[in-house]
């Protein structure tokens, strides 16, 4: 973008999977109401695309977090990815070529980078075929013998595990997102 504007995504975690309700269209309103522009949500799960002269992502993520606690009374972790940000984790998948299947891939985002010894100390649960590559924020996920509804591997797991907030995208999102992020 030539104009001073950004391209961002806001990924919100455990949005409509549990007790925690939100309507897109408020999403929608709040995200716009911090003075964003061309707002679009994807799904019904938390992912909002928008664009911004703002380039701070932790900021951003911040000011969401806020806005939905003061606005609508949820406690909701946020972050945020810029179009770029996402269109590179969506091409530095070490598994994409190699699955067809996209229930089987899934990227997990991280709040930070997880500290160096809590990765090391990072291992799949006993029995369970998971492939994972710790890169930066994220954590590319692979299930090659079934989908992420069986596994113990998941987005709490990891939470435990490396000490930070994580909220996990399965391909199919990442690279709609990433296309909404980049037109």
């Amino acid at each position: 973008m030539t104009d001073g504007t950004t391209r961002h995504v806001a990924l919100l975690r455990g949005v409509n999977v549990g007790t925690t309700r939100l309507a897109m269209a408020d999403l929608r309103r709040l995200v716009a109401g911090l003075g964003h522009e061309d707002v679009k949500t994807y799904l019904q799960s938390g992912n909002v695309v928008f664009t911004s002269t703002a380039t701070d992502t932790a900021k951003l993520a911040r000011g969401i977090e806020r806005a939905l606690a003061d606005e609508l009374g949820l406690d909701v972790p946020v972050q945020v990815r810029t179009g770029a940000e996402l269109a590179a984790v969506a091409e530095g998948s070490p598994y994409a070529d190699r699955q067809d299947d996209p229930t089987r891939l899934l990227v997990a985002f991280l709040a930070a980078p997880a500290a160096k010894p809590r990765v090391a100390e990072l291992t799949v649960p006993a029995g369970e075929n998971v492939e994972y590559t710790v890169a930066g924020r994220e954590i590319h996920l692979h299930f090659p013998d079934g989908g992420y509804g069986r596994t113990k591997f998941t987005n709490a797991y990891l939470e435990k595990k490396l000490g930070v907030v994580a909220t996990t995208r399965n391909w199919k999102s990442v690279c709609a997102l990433r296309d909404l992020a980049t037109d």
